[in-house]
């Protein structure tokens, strides 16, 4: 019986032996899962968080359509005033011209003046 007792206790001694096993392996797993899905979650946040930002970037991107919508109407605008100076160039240098050719007549009639008028003193 000695022997049966012996079996029963070593028994005892080795289902207690798998049980804690078990039991270790069932924890480490269990933190494990538990790790992953502490990693799950945060990705999560961090995801919800980045769309919060392009959610705002989206809203800068249509606020500066609308400024490049306006400063195009804006600059449409200016083309009259561009094509008037334009013009208004081109004039004053038509201008410039005939002034410069004034500019030498004048010098032109000077010098004959000055040139009669030797003469008469001489």
């Amino acid at each position: 019986m000695a022997g049966k007792e012996k079996e029963s206790a070593e028994r005892d001694e080795l289902a207690e032996s798998l049980n804690d096993l078990f039991t270790n392996v069932s924890a480490m797993v269990k933190g494990d899962l538990q790790g992953t899905n502490n990693l799950l979650q945060l990705l999560e946040k961090m995801n919800l968080r980045i769309a919060e930002e392009y959610n705002g970037f989206g809203d800068v991107a249509s606020g500066l359509r609308v400024f490049v919508e306006q400063l195009k109407v804006k600059n449409s605008n200016f083309d009259e005033y561009v094509q008037q100076i334009d013009a208004i160039d081109q004039q004053v240098t038509e201008f410039e011209a005939v002034i410069s050719m004034l500019d030498k007549y004048v010098c032109l009639l000077e010098s004959k003046v000055r040139s009669a008028y030797d003469n008469i003193a001489t």
